[in-house]
């Protein structure tokens, strides 16, 4: 726990699993003197109040953000450039401006914009969370041992990025700085395409006959189960991560679609030792991941 908050109000916009997860592990170490959220739900905002996790919330942005000098921006990708109209006219200079999106390039496209003179925006991206979302879904310890990329542009206040950087590290993760369009083409493969194969993989299953369907949900290994668990998560979230980082998705699912025609051709002409050679080459990023103790 810090000595003295670093922040005085810490602002959520939007209160989903990320931000919930933030205000848990933020009152936790005592991050912010005061946790507030700005979300267009109500319910969302009563459900926070119930669970005691911000201090205060609602939905006007002229209200909640008063005073704020941290705020974090949790929502869907493809709302950000409404949430910086929104946000914009009520921020301060020398205001902190942060993120938990996906997809960098865009959110810096779209919010930046919208921040006044002297207002400083450092993105981010927590490489955490669940299948599950709302408010009642997030743990203070989700970032524990993760990752957080933050992507601040040239110029940025150092200050600032400093500010964020503890934030991250007090509630447990590990910090890299990046730049956003090398962000997106790095997470194009590591999150992006995995949930892309994810959703395919289930969708396939669903479009079974009735009977076979059946079969595969009761015998399912653990393959399977794992596809279902990341092809559960936000489907809005995920819509808006695709469309917005379009060109390096894009770009990943031809390298995979030509990487699968190779292993169809070796297993068609029974090529075992293509197969065994590849096979070994992937279980040794398996351990390169344990030994990174990010399984």
């Amino acid at each position: 726990m810090t000595a003295s908050p670093l922040f005085g109000t810490l602002c959520l916009v939007g209160i989903g699993l990320i931000n919930s997860s933030i205000a848990r592990a933020a009152r936790l170490h005592g991050l912010a003197g005061r946790i507030v959220t700005l979300d267009a739900s109500q319910q969302a905002c009563e459900t926070a109040l119930k669970l005691g996790i911000v201090d205060a919330a609602g939905t006007d942005p002229a209200t909640v953000l008063a005073g704020a000098d941290l705020i974090i921006v949790g929502t869907p990708v493809g709302a950000m450039a409404a949430v910086g109209a929104a946000i914009g006219p009520h921020l301060m200079p020398g205001t902190i401006v942060s993120d938990v999106g996906s997809v960098k390039m865009a959110v810096v496209r779209d919010l930046l914009p919208h921040l006044p003179e002297g207002v400083h925006f450092v993105p981010g991206h927590p490489i955490a969370g669940t299948e599950h979302s709302g408010p009642d879904a997030g743990f203070a310890e989700l970032f524990q041992g993760r990752w957080c990329i933050l992507t601040p542009l040239p110029g940025t206040d150092a200050v600032a990025v400093d500010k964020v950087t503890t934030l991250w590290r007090t509630m447990g993760s590990m910090i890299e700085i990046m730049e956003p369009h090398h962000h997106d083409k790095v997470l194009a493969i590591t999150s992006h395409l995995p949930h892309l194969i994810a959703y395919t993989i289930v969708g396939t299953a669903s479009d079974l006959e009735d009977d076979l369907q059946q079969e595969v949900i009761k015998f399912s290994a653990s393959g399977f189960r794992d596809f279902t668990r990341i092809a559960a998560s936000d489907p809005i979230m995920w819509r808006d991560v695709f469309l917005n980082n379009k060109e390096a998705v894009l770009e990943v699912i031809q390298r995979f679609t030509e990487d699968l025609t190779a292993l169809q051709r070796a297993i068609r002409w029974g090529e075992g030792e293509t197969l065994e050679t590849h096979f070994r080459e992937t279980r040794a990023i398996r351990r390169a991941i344990i030994d990174a103790k990010q399984a």
